[in-house]
């Protein structure tokens, strides 16, 4: 596939994923906010798993895989989930696009926490930039009501969503295919968001009529579960600057989409904070790749046993603070460089 492909195919994924947050706001004037994240893991794990059995990928059966899926479940596809969408029905799209992209900076915060991962002075200044763009952004709702409200569950499934990519990194979990393990832990995610909404909420401000499921079909299919299919089996020929740049053309696309479709207006705080999250984005993004860029040109200069193994159906995580693929889904020979350099997956993806 041609660079300039790939990139199309990358700024799909991000354009996708932006429009799911002004997509969870129709079905909100539907239904309620943890119903709808059940049904969106139901719908969407659906999808992935039938794309998986027909690749001829078999369910993991491994206790030990199981129990690690279902952390990386609770934590991403639940929790994470749970709160988004909550923090959508009291925010506008663009300002919940935004919070969102806040998730690669706590996983950096908690990578370094408790991994000791090294951290660059650009990306130090990426995370300092980026949470003074957070605070920018929640100033307006600081008084307090329903906003902020929003953007507290916004920001804890963030962390949410960052615990689940630093355990991912953690754990050797490249016995199961990242398309077999986003649609199990989606499936594990339905069955305790669809009793507890059911529980908690129940289907009495429920409408189900084509309102409520053509946006929700939208949140859980092209912006989830085929996004993620697009990056893993598309996203390995990216460069790590195309791949990477998903993670600040998102929030554009989400402000993009609320203004166009819903009508939204950001404020002169939100605006800076926003300009401000996606700089660090980039800096974080631009880091990362560059780290590992710096590892594997040498080793690949010198090396003459090079084995590059195209992976199908296995991949883990090279940096953490990174919510998209950052390199291209290739195994080296060296145990050094392919333990730092590994190609990853999206798991933030799913929660989106």
């Amino acid at each position: 596939m041609s660079s300039k492909k790939v990139l199309a195919v990358v700024v799909l994924v991000a354009v996708l994923i932006g429009g799911n947050f002004t997509a969870l706001k129709f079905a909100l004037d539907h239904s309620t906010p943890l119903l709808i994240a059940g049904m969106r893991t139901v719908i969407g794990g659906t999808f992935l798993l039938g794309f998986a059995f027909l690749r001829g990928e078999t369910f993991p059966t491994n206790k030990r895989d199981l129990l690690h899926i279902f952390i990386v479940s609770f934590s991403i596809t639940t929790v994470s989930s749970g709160f988004l969408v909550f923090g959508v029905s009291r925010v506008s799209a663009g300002v919940a696009s935004l919070i969102a992209s806040t998730m690669p900076l706590f996983t950096a915060v908690l990578a370094l926490a408790l991994m000791k991962t090294r951290v660059s002075r650009l990306a130090a200044s990426g995370l300092a930039v980026g949470f003074a763009g957070t605070l920018l952004l929640a100033a307006p709702s600081l008084g307090g009501g329903s906003a902020a409200i929003g953007i507290l569950s916004l920001l804890i499934a963030a962390v949410a969503w960052a615990f689940g990519n630093v355990y991912m990194k953690w754990q050797d979990m490249t016995n199961v295919s990242p398309i077999m393990l986003v649609g199990v832990q989606l499936y594990m995610s339905a069955l305790c968001l669809i009793p507890f909404a059911l529980l908690v909420e129940g289907t009495a401000d429920t409408e189900w009529t084509i309102g409520l499921f053509a946006p929700l079909l939208y949140a859980a299919i092209p912006a989830n579960a085929v996004t993620f299919a697009l990056l893993a089996t598309v996203v390995r020929q990216a460069t790590p600057t195309q791949a990477a740049s998903t993670a600040y053309m998102i929030p554009l696309f989400g402000v993009f989409f609320g203004w166009l479709i819903r009508n939204e207006r950001l404020g002169i705080a939100e605006v800076a904070g926003g300009v401000l999250l996606v700089w660090a984005e980039a800096a974080l993004a631009h880091t990362s790749s560059h780290t590992c860029t710096r590892m594997l040109n040498p080793w690949l200069s010198t090396t003459s046993t090079l084995q590059r193994l195209t992976l199908s159906s296995k991949a883990q995580h090279l940096d953490p603070s990174l919510p998209v693929c950052s390199m291209p889904l290739t195994w080296c020979a060296s145990r050094s460089v392919r333990s730092a350099c590994q190609g990853i997956m999206p798991a933030g993806l799913a929660p989106t």
